[in-house]
């Protein structure tokens, strides 16, 4: 099943998260949080990780309005995005899949601000992919 949208660049990592941060803040989307998954995990478990980051975002306009539908959405909020770096060191953008994540809850209301939220995560990771490239083929 697939639950999220995703693209491969062909910029360096850290490259790819200011763009990608920059993309979203293009569509209306702030970065309320950021998890260095690689960082966490030396500091707290002593293990290494590839470079792997959470972006929390969200657009809070969109976000009214779905909680105004269905106060329990706070749970599936905010969205997520990651960049990741692969086995092989491609960098990939990932974004949750706003209309599987808006399913969960069953409420028709919401499609509309799910399909919103999908058309501005595609523009995103447009944005990214022309900005950095696609990777070579190997």
């Amino acid at each position: 099943m697939d639950y999220t949208m995703k693209e491969s660049v062909a910029g360096s990592f850290d490259e790819t998260v200011d763009t990608t941060i920059a993309a979203l803040e293009s569509e209306g989307f702030g970065v309320l949080c950021d998890i260095d998954v690689q960082a966490t995990f030396e500091r707290k478990l002593d293990e290494e990780f590839r470079q792997y980051r959470i972006l929390g975002a969200c657009n809070p306009g969109l976000a009214h309005d779905g909680l105004s539908e269905e106060i329990e959405l706070g749970a599936l909020l905010p969205c997520n995005v990651v960049v990741y770096e692969t086995d092989d060191g491609t960098v990939v953008v990932s974004a949750v899949d706003p209309q599987r994540l808006v399913g969960m809850a069953d409420n028709a209301a919401l499609e509309s601000i799910a399909a919103e939220v999908t058309d501005r995560f595609e523009r995103v990771l447009a944005t990214v992919t022309d900005d950095l490239g696609a990777p070579s083929a190997a």
